[in-house]
């Protein structure tokens, strides 16, 4: 192993990619959602497949957004947040539900998706 590939190794982390699908339930949807409708979130990244709208709501984004990250990690088999799945659109009309799926892993580098040491002492005193 070369020590460039030995530092990308030790400085390297997993995440899932994760799909986000609009699924219907038996109330009318009213917010512009169509079932089956997706986006892909890839590392950092929203990904609007070309078979999708290229349009999603600001307001159902806004209450899919705080799950995202956390869904992409692992986590312990106990946690809610690996099983519950089904997210209600904010909008207490709207019989729309986002379906959070995971679809894969990837690996990314610390080192090319921040500037922070992550090797440095932290400046927070421990806990």
């Amino acid at each position: 192993m070369k020590k460039a590939d030995n530092i990308l190794a030790s400085d390297s982390f997993t995440l899932y990619d994760l799909k986000v699908e609009v699924v219907a339930i038996d109330k009318p949807m009213i917010c512009g959602h169509k079932e089956g409708d997706c986006f892909l979130v890839i590392g950092e990244n929203l990904v609007f497949p070309d078979n999708s709208n290229n349009y999603f709501s600001m307001y159902a984004l806004s209450a899919l957004l705080p799950l995202l990250p956390a869904k992409q990690r692992r986590l312990d088999k106990n946690d809610w947040m690996l099983s519950d799945s089904l997210i209600a659109c904010p909008d207490p009309n709207c019989g729309a539900k986002f379906k959070i799926t995971r679809i894969g892993t990837r690996s990314f580098s610390h080192a090319e998706c921040t500037a922070v040491n992550h090797h440095a002492k932290s400046a927070e005193p421990p806990r």
